[in-house]
């Protein structure tokens, strides 16, 4: 799991990065919650999907945002950290050129920026996101929704309410050919305190249905 620097827009970005179990494996990269929060790439919640995608057979990389740990810059209120999140993207293709599957994993202000990029890179094929803040952040820019994805919620949140993300996989579920994967823990506040192994079964679980084998071909649809 080696540490890696390379380039961005603000300077230096630092990650950590876990090889797939094969030259072509998919990739997916990880995002961290709010940096004005504490929040870096080593939070729980990010590292239990990290986690579950190497278990997977994925190489996975996650990375601090402009301004935290080792990476330069400051914080930008999402536009710059989007920036971040695209250069680490070039990085892992630039890096792995063989890989050609790539999915975007996130919690809370890290699921907003991983749907975001989701816009911009069509080469990403699927996501799974804890806690979108949906009651913080205009998701507006979902219509459509390219791709299919999980999304896993506490049911007592009170930073991100559960009726706000309700709403978000309501309004998903009903473009053509998306499909939710939508995971109500039970008694979960925001921080999944106790609960984070049942994150990484969910986690597991949906790439499990999305890679039903380890061959190559993948399950756009889901």
């Amino acid at each position: 799991m080696p540490d890696v620097i390379f380039n961005g827009p603000a300077g230096r970005i630092e990650g950590h990065y876990h090889p797939g179990q094969t030259k072509s494996s998919p990739i997916a990269l990880l995002l961290h919650p709010d940096p004005k929060a504490g929040g870096n790439m080593n939070n729980k919640i990010v590292y239990a999907l990290y986690r579950s995608f190497i278990d997977k057979g994925f190489g996975a990389l996650r990375i601090n945002f402009r301004g935290v740990g080792r990476s330069e810059g400051s914080f930008d209120n999402g536009e710059g950290e989007l920036s971040d999140a695209a250069a680490a993207l070039d990085w892992l293709q630039s890096t792995y050129p063989l890989a050609d599957h790539f999915w975007v994993g996130g919690f809370s202000f890290g699921a907003w920026i991983g749907m975001q990029l989701l816009m911009r890179r069509p080469e990403l094929e699927g996501f799974i996101v804890v806690s979108p803040p949906a009651n913080r952040c205009d998701f507006n820019f979902l219509a459509p929704c390219p791709v299919s994805g999980q999304i896993i919620q506490g049911t007592q949140d009170t930073i991100v309410p559960q009726p706000a993300v309700d709403a978000l996989v309501t309004k998903l579920r009903n473009q053509r050919g998306i499909k939710i994967d939508y995971q109500l823990l039970d008694g979960a506040d925001h921080f999944f305190e106790n609960r984070i192994p049942d994150i990484a079964k969910c986690a597991s679980a949906y790439l499990k249905h999305r890679f039903p084998t380890q061959e190559k071909a993948f399950i756009k649809a889901g």
